[in-house]
């Protein structure tokens, strides 16, 4: 019996002179980090920058003199550095981004957690308006990666964690909840995102890198912090990002989408035909023939409320959300016609070609050619807005909603950018003389 006490007394020693095992602090947390972790990198560019510093050569740092002496020497060349994050999305080396992170980058470069040494990248593809790159690593082995998941079934409250290069600080990490699935945010004029709002720290130089689940699934890219704020931070859907990501890599830049929706302002509902998304909605004011709108049967008169259950309460917000898909891609629409909720299912198309040019002659009135001067008016419809408004052939058009333009290209791509918003406002120019005109 002392020798079996003896040994009882050993193994409790021995017991409780360890540390607890690690399996049993392997929380859900740790197996995702550990999952998602190698294929999070550190991205650094180089920007190179020319800048005429004439004063600084005689010893002056006043405005005055910088401006003076500008003329008397060649500009210096600087070079400046950012920091960002990454995640690496296929073996071969495909690394999904923030396009703000490689901005006039002249070099990109990418570190791997398990390597001190930076590899050289190449961009793909970038879109600057929804903030997504790829750029491919500049080596033929296989690399560790997580394949996008999916955000379109986020819980409120769940858990997510982010993981980046916050201030240097390579692969850092933080954990918090989903405060908002689909957080709807101006980011530029006329032009709403969709973000996944959540508390998990986004600091600056975590942009790039990947927002996942507690099961270590990509479900978003964070991109943005409220600064007004502490503790709210913003990613990209990974339902939009890998959408873009794939035209990027298969085409180098994204292609339009087109549903052949004429959308206006739907005005004012009655308290019978709100719903509780309902945010104002877009009024389908014409549905092209021909065009998937129509196939999907959309009629004149419609209202659409949201696409895929994110709402839209303007034509700018249904144009912003409509950028976020490409041909080929199935969208839910939910309509009232009438007082009937109705939902429809559509397949977008490849915008057609010159569509914006199209459009600009169906809606406005206006045929434009290139001319030596910029943008000709050659043609005027007779009873058309623009006939109505005094315009003649032979005018220029300088400007659209704001943006200038010299070549009929200009012309249809903003026109394609800002169809929906009426009235819109041009520039016209005739003679020495030019004059603002909002059409219809």
């Amino acid at each position: 019996m002392s020798f079996i006490r003896t040994l009882l007394i050993a193994g409790l020693i021995l017991l409780y002179s360890q540390p607890a095992a690690a399996v049993d602090r392997r929380t859900p947390v740790v197996e995702a980090i550990a999952k998602a972790g190698p294929a999070v990198v550190n991205i650094r560019t180089e920007k190179v920058i020319k800048r005429r510093a004439a004063s600084s050569l005689f010893g002056f740092n006043d405005p005055f003199f910088e401006e003076f002496f500008r003329g008397f020497s060649p500009p210096r060349t600087f070079k400046t550095q950012s920091l960002g994050s990454g995640v690496i999305i296929d073996p071969h080396g495909y690394v999904l981004t923030n396009a703000h992170v490689i901005e006039k980058a002249s070099k990109i470069y990418v570190a791997l957690p398990d390597s001190p040494k930076e590899l050289e990248a190449t961009l793909v593809g970038q879109t600057e308006r929804l903030d997504i790159a790829v750029l491919k690593i500049n080596s033929d082995r296989t690399f560790p990666h997580l394949a996008p998941g999916r955000s379109d079934d986020l819980l409120i409250g769940e858990t997510v964690i982010a993981i980046g290069n916050p201030l240097g600080l390579g692969h850092s990490v933080t954990t918090g909840i989903v405060s908002a699935q689909r957080r709807r945010i101006p980011i530029a004029d006329n032009f709403v995102a969709v973000f996944i709002q959540t508390d998990a720290l986004i600091n600056p130089g975590n942009s790039g890198g990947p927002l996942i689940n507690i099961n270590g699934e990509l479900i978003g890219i964070n991109t943005a912090i409220a600064t007004q704020a502490q503790g709210i931070g913003f990613a990209i859907p990974v339902d939009t990002a890998k959408k873009i990501a794939n035209d990027l890599l298969e085409f180098g830049h994204v292609r339009k989408a087109y549903l052949g929706v004429v959308p206006a302002a739907a005005g004012n509902k009655s308290e019978k035909e709100k719903t509780a998304q309902d945010e104002g909605g877009i009024l389908v004011k014409a549905v092209e023939e021909g065009s998937p709108a129509a196939r999907a049967g959309l009629q004149f008169g419609d209202v659409v409320l949201a696409l895929d259950d994110v709402p839209v309460a303007s034509p700018a917000e249904y144009l912003s959300s409509l950028e976020t898909y490409t041909p080929g891609n199935k969208v839910r629409l939910q309509v009232m016609r009438g007082f009937d909720p109705k939902e429809i299912t559509a397949v977008l198309a490849p915008l057609p070609k010159d569509y914006g040019l199209r459009y600009g002659e169906r809606v406005f009135g206006l045929t434009v050619a290139d001319n030596r001067d910029g943008v000709e008016i050659s043609r005027v419809v007779a009873g058309s807005t623009a006939a109505q408004a005094g315009i003649r052939r032979g005018d220029l058009v300088a400007e659209i909603g704001g943006e200038r333009l010299k070549r009929v290209e200009e012309f249809g791509r903003i026109i394609e950018e800002m169809m929906g918003q009426e009235p819109l406002r041009f520039l016209i120019v005739r003679g020495s003389r030019g004059y603002y005109v909002e059409l219809p």
